[in-house]
Order: C-alpha cells, then structure tokens, then sequence
C-alpha cells in the first residue's frame, strides 16, 4: 500500500519537483566545473549527484512501483499501458546511473557524463508530467 503523499497529486508533484530542482541545481554546478577543469570537485560532486538520484529520485521510484502503481492498476486496469511506461522511465533513469557510475569508475569526470546527468533531467521530467496526468486525484 503506498503512503498519502504518493496519492495526492499536489504532494506527490512537491516530491518531484523537489529532487528534480535539486539535481538540477547540482547538475549545472557540475557542469561548470567539468567547463573550468576543476576535475576533483566535479568527480567529487558526481558522486554527490549520483547518490542524491539514487537516494531522492529513484528510492521514490521503487516506493511507487511496489505501491501506488500496483493500486492504480488494480483500479482502473486501462492504465495498465501508462504504467509500464512509467516504469519504463524509471528503468532508463536506473540504465543511466549505472553508466554514469560505471564511467566515473573507469574514465572519471568527463563532459559525457555531464550531458547523462541532463539525460537523467529530461527523461525525469517528462516522465512526471505523464505521472500527474495519470494519477488520480484521491
């Protein structure tokens, strides 16, 4: 069973824009630094970014699909296609920092890993905008 805050549309989408300002905010940070050749602080703060998508983003993500997805299903069985590719974009968002965490091992910082983490950005926020028309209001 999935928590208030992940039914209601007004809590559920502060949730959202809350992790997703924030890895914005870091990404763009990241990104100036990557630009100014400060190679330990933006491998330092990838690291950073890559826990807070794991940690906001994706935990969030796991807690929806063991949940609230489930009981939309169970509610209205026509949003069965909506849900998968929701859970679709969650499984991009997981293939992406798994490579982001793979190069950093290997390659360290680099602008490719920059451009993955507004990868991430974008895939997240389409993939809310297609949430909040698909969640009911309870």
């Amino acid at each position: 069973m999935s928590g208030p805050a992940l039914k209601h549309v007004d809590s559920h989408k502060a949730i959202h824009e809350a992790a997703l300002n924030e890895a914005i905010e870091l990404t763009n940070f990241l990104d100036k630094l990557v630009r100014d050749n400060h190679t330990e602080k933006a491998l330092e703060l990838a690291y950073v970014i890559v826990e807070q998508w794991e940690t906001r983003t994706l935990r969030h993500a796991e807690a929806e699909e063991e949940g609230l997805y489930k009981e939309l299903v169970e509610e209205n069985p026509d949003l069965n296609e909506d849900i998968v590719a929701l859970t679709r974009d969650h499984n991009l968002l997981r293939i992406l920092i798994k490579e982001i965490k793979s190069t950093l091992k290997d390659d360290g910082i680099n602008d490719g890993v920059v451009q993955k983490f507004q990868s991430l950005i974008i895939v997240d926020e389409l993939h809310n905008q297609k949430e909040m028309e698909v969640l009911p209001e309870h």
